[in-house]
This record gives C-alpha cells, sequence and structure tokens, in this order.
C-alpha cells in the first residue's frame, strides 16, 4: 500500500537521472508548439517565430511560477534564501507561469512588430493542450492531487483504470485525480477554441480571453478538492462568496480539500480565478465597445517591422490578395457592362 507504481525516473545515463515529469512537461511544449505552427502558417507567420518565443517563453514561465509561488509562502524561504532557487524540490505555480509567460510574449511580440492580441490569439489553444498534458506530469509524481475518497468511488463510480487508482492511492489513502479532472478540463476546452477561432465573429483578443474563462472556470472549482492549495487570510464575505459559487459541488457530493490554517481561509488560485474571469469580460465588452478590437480572428496578420524582420512574407501576401481582389473587381465590372 502507498507504494509508487509508476517510477518518476524514466531512465538513467550515468549519474544522471531523467524524469518522467521533465519528459512529459517538453512533450506539451513540444505540442503546443506545432500547434502554434501549423496555426501560423495560415497567416503567413514564419515557423522561427513561434520556435523562439519557445526558447524565450519557458525560461520566463518557470521563472514567473516560482516567484508567483514564493512570494505567497514567503515565510518558508525567509530564512533561507538559497532554497528559492531550488525549484527541483518543487514550488511552482501555474498563474505564475502564465504571468512570466505573458510578460514575456508582450515584449517579443512587439520587438517583432506584432499586435499582442493577434498572436496570443495563435498561442491559447497551445496553452491549454500543454496545461492538459502536463497535468500528467503531476499524476506520475503523486503530487497535485485532491482529498481522500473511497476506492470504489475511483473504480465503481468514475470508472477510472486500475494505473489512475494505484497511483492515486498515496500511502495507503486514495486521493481525488484532480489532475485527471484538469486535464480533461483543458481537453474539453481545446476542443471549444478550435471551434470558436474559425467563427466570423470571434474578434482580436477574445480566443485568448475565451481561454483564461474557460481555464479558470474549471480551475475554480477543481482547486477546492485539492489538499496543496496556497491560501491567505482574507474577509469572511469573500470566503462567504468563494463558499457561495463552489456550493453545487457540495451538492453533488464532494467535499473541501484539505487548507492548512496556517495559510489562511481562501485558496489563491480560486479568488484569482474569479478575478480572471471578471476582468476577461470586462475586456471582451469594452473592447468591442470602443473598437479595439475591430479586427477579426480570420483578419490578415501583419508585422509592423521591416521585411527583414519577419514582415515581408505577410505583406508579400497581402499585396498578392489585393491584387487578386482588384483584378476580379475589374473583371466584374466589365461584364456588368456588357450586360447592360
Amino acid at each position: 500500500m502507498g507504494t509508487l507504481l509508476l517510477d518518476p525516473i524514466a531512465f538513467s545515463i550515468g549519474s544522471l537521472s531523467v524524469h518522467w515529469y521533465g519528459l512529459i512537461l517538453g512533450s506539451a511544449a513540444i505540442v503546443g508548439l506545432l500547434l502554434a505552427i501549423q496555426e501560423g502558417k495560415r497567416f503567413g507567420i514564419p515557423s522561427d517565430f513561434f520556435m523562439d518565443l519557445l526558447l524565450l517563453g519557458v525560461p520566463s514561465a518557470i521563472i514567473g511560477a516560482r516567484i508567483y509561488y514564493v512570494a505567497f509562502t514567503w515565510d518558508d524561504y525567509k530564512d533561507n534564501f538559497w532554497d528559492v532557487f531550488k525549484i527541483w524540490n518543487g514550488g511552482i505555480a501555474i498563474y505564475g507561469a502564465l504571468i512570466g509567460a505573458i510578460i514575456c510574449a508582450f515584449f517579443y511580440f512587439r520587438h517583432k512588430g506584432y499586435n499582442f492580441w493577434r498572436i496570443v490569439d495563435i498561442c491559447a489553444p497551445s496553452l491549454i493542450i500543454g496545461q492538459a498534458i502536463g497535468r500528467w506530469g503531476n499524476f506520475v509524481n503523486q503530487e497535485a492531487y485532491g482529498g481522500p475518497v473511497e476506492e470504489s468511488f475511483l473504480r465503481n463510480t468514475l470508472h477510472l483504470p486500475d494505473f489512475i487508482v494505484n497511483q492515486m492511492n498515496v500511502q495507503g489513502t486514495f486521493h481525488h485525480p484532480t489532475f485527471l479532472y484538469e486535464s480533461l478540463w483543458n481537453i474539453v476546452g481545446l476542443i471549444l477554441l478550435l471551434v470558436l477561432r474559425r467563427q466570423k465573429f470571434m474578434r482580436a483578443g477574445e480566443l485568448f480571453l475565451s481561454y483564461f474563462i474557460w481555464y479558470s472556470i474549471g480551475r475554480f472549482f477543481i482547486e477546492a478538492l485539492r489538499t496543496d492549495s496556497l491560501g491567505f487570510q482574507g474577509p469572511e464575505w469573500l470566503a462567504s462568496i468563494v463558499n457561495a459559487l463552489w456550493s453545487p459541488m457540495t451538492a453533488m457530493g464532494f467535499e473541501l480539500g484539505y487548507l492548512d490554517p496556517a495559510y489562511g481561509n481562501l485558496r489563491i488560485s480560486q479568488v484569482l480565478s474569479i478575478l480572471i474571469i471578471i476582468v476577461a469580460i470586462i475586456l471582451i465588452v469594452v473592447r468591442r465597445i470602443t473598437g479595439a478590437s475591430k479586427e477579426r480572428y480570420m483578419d490578415p496578420i501583419v508585422s509592423s517591422k521591416t521585411p527583414t524582420d519577419g514582415g515581408s512574407d505577410n505583406v508579400s501576401e497581402l499585396e498578392r490578395k489585393k491584387d487578386r481582389r482588384d483584378e476580379s473587381s475589374s473583371i466584374g465590372s466589365g461584364t456588368d457592362q456588357k450586360k447592360e
């Protein structure tokens, strides 16, 4: 009982051990990259652009994830500052990773001359599929799980295969496979984003904001099941709102995961999820009203930089399309004159 079914170490080369967690995260990054490259081709954006973005974005995401985690657990590090840099001991947060990656992306897109909202729309499906795959790294490490449950719940109610059920047995106690809940939620979100991006009503930035809304809804409900949440001491009125919003889960028979009283009475990720959903909806509405999102998702994407900076392909393609439209228009006009 409590013995790992899966060895977290995939293989070793001499004294170097390669962990499944790293391989899974690497695979998630590659799948996300390929997805972005494929969609970028529709807009004439070179693959090198996304490859460079990945090379810059991954370190930025790791730094952001670590800073976020340390900031909310500073008491654990203030007397051991060098432990801040020991990320191999655990302690990163997905929202921090997103913040770090977005900050990096903003300056990178600006350097390349691309509109921020247009490119993050392309990257949105990559982000959510990366998270869906990455959660399986938590599964292998037996981390980021939920509160205790009966084995029968996993086998008979959820009908999970043995390899998942056994891995959710941590030191003799079975737990909610919250990694699986979030992974499946993100896969559904990926399908939703892939459908939405082909709809004519989608404006610039709205696919990216839709990603945040979808992910945050799932994260709000799943986070409360976990036993490793970062927390803070907040006002009782806010705690009451959070509990009321989560109450449908209680009605379905789910119980809150343990939250260390030393951290506080509110889970940071839950509160942040609510704020993100509100801000994303407001941004969509305001950008539509003000005309900031007048461009549609399927409109051409052009770099404002010189041709040597990667904008030439886009500009040339746009010019060719314009010429074809003008030619067609001229032919059409001539035909109409003959008919008259």
